[in-house]
This record gives structure tokens, sequence and C-alpha cells, in this order.
């Protein structure tokens, strides 16, 4: 029994630390990003994200709660942060002006 409660003691801590992640990468990103691509509001995935790390941290991995969170990490992580990262200038090491293309800044043919 005790490698059991083990095995889900490290399956709450990676959801813990999955749902963390998730909230942090949705708190690092561009405001306007999110209206760019299509997607719903920095603060409601803010919300949705934040409600998933708590229940993860106050509710056992055995209940219907924690599984509701981690689809919503699911969907931001496989969904929305991919979108996000694509946009141009996206990126937090993103170094040009809206112009560049991908061999370099467009100058309009001069």
């Amino acid at each position: 029994m005790q490698g059991f409660a083990g095995l889900m003691w490290l399956l709450s801590m990676a959801l813990i630390l999955f749902s963390g992640f998730a909230l942090f990468d949705a708190a690092i990103r561009r405001e306007d990003g999110y209206r760019a691509v299509g997607k719903q509001t920095k603060p409601f995935w803010l919300i949705i994200l934040a409600i998933a790390f708590v229940v993860n941290l106050i509710f056992p991995i055995l209940s219907f709660l924690p599984a509701i969170g981690l689809v919503a990490s699911i969907v931001y992580m496989v969904d929305v942060r991919p979108a996000l990262r694509g946009l141009a200038g996206g990126g937090r090491n993103h170094r040009g002006s809206s112009s560049d293309g991908p061999y370099g800044p467009y100058n309009g043919g001069r």
C-alpha cells in the first residue's frame, strides 16, 4: 500500500507542477497575443489556470476536480500556447521589427 501512496503522491506533484507551469506561462504572455490568435482573453486563462492550480493543491488526485483542472491545463498547453508562440514577435527573445521576414527585414523593394 505504501508503493501506491508514493505513486499517487508523485502523480499529484506532477499535476501541481504541470498546472503551475501552465499558469506561469499564461502570465508571461502578452495580452494582445490572445486576441490576435483568436483565443479567450488573458484574464480568462489566468483565472481558469489559477483555479486548476489551487484545486490540484487542495484536493486528492483521485477526486474528479483535479481531472478537470488537468483538462484545462492540457487545453492551454496544446492549443493556446503553441498559437501564442507562433505569433511574430511572440517569443520573449525576439529582436526585430514587425516587417522582418524569414530572410531579414523587408524594405519594400528598395
